[in-house]
């Protein structure tokens, strides 16, 4: 539960508009990102216990030699194509 609530709060901090140090500094306002969200993802995988993230990895493990969908990578690739026809018509009128 721990490890949940941690992982929640880390991708909440990573995606929320607010940081500690504002973005708008040079360097140091995307540091703390840089800093904070790994060190959070590293405290918490080490809260998962031991025994349960080895059944993720033996799942994982097992997972990894599935077959890949071509006809998903077929629609995704169609739909970035129609985006890019789309964007070059619009654009067409400008130039």
């Amino acid at each position: 539960m721990t490890a949940k609530l941690v992982a929640g709060a880390v991708a909440a901090y990573a995606l929320s508009p607010i940081d500690l140090i504002p973005d708008f500094i040079p360097v140091l306002g995307y540091l703390d990102d840089v800093i904070l969200v790994p060190l959070g993802i590293m405290l918490a995988v080490k809260l998962v216990p031991q025994a349960l993230m080895a059944e993720f990895r033996e799942q994982a493990a097992l997972r990894e030699g599935r077959p890949t969908s071509r006809s998903g990578l077929i629609a995704i690739l169609a739909i970035w194509l129609l985006c890019l026809i789309l964007l070059v018509w619009g654009l067409s009128d400008f130039f």
